[in-house]
């Protein structure tokens, strides 16, 4: 019987497997700096859009807002995220990356962009353009 797996054609599994594909290698890079995977994904997040709301932070890394409410005291008192209180509505704080933060996380960004480059180039850049492009608006149907 030549019949496949689910897993082999299940959407949700394929994407799992790539991202561990991904990921596997460069995680290594980001325990080396004294990272670890939510801090970096936290500390990537803001170096581009900052400040932002903790709701909003929690949404873009994947993660509970409780648990990322935890580590942001933790990366405030380490230096590298300021909190503060939402001028519109003082309920919510804000977070944003210090220059501290920027120095910590830019070499990886630099070597996450280096190291998504190995693992697609077998890709043609129309294709991960394309594979980007499909992802995010399976991301945006959610």
């Amino acid at each position: 019987m030549s019949e496949s797996r689910f897993t082999q054609d299940y959407l949700g599994y394929l994407l799992g497997q790539a991202n561990h594909a991904l990921f596997k290698d460069f995680d290594a890079h980001v325990r080396e700096v004294g990272l670890g995977s939510l801090e970096w994904r936290v500390l990537a997040v803001l170096s581009g859009d900052s400040p932002m709301s903790v709701g909003a932070l929690a949404h873009e890394v994947l993660s509970l807002q409780p648990t990322v409410t935890k580590l942001l005291q933790r990366l405030a008192a380490q230096g590298w995220v300021a909190l503060q209180d939402d001028p519109a509505d003082q309920r919510r704080t804000l977070v944003a990356i210090t220059p501290a933060g920027q120095r910590k996380v830019a070499p990886l960004l630099r070597r996450a962009r280096a190291h998504e480059a190995q693992v697609l180039a077998d890709l043609s850049a129309a294709d991960v353009q394309r594979l980007k492009d499909q992802l995010r608006r399976l991301a945006r149907a959610r």
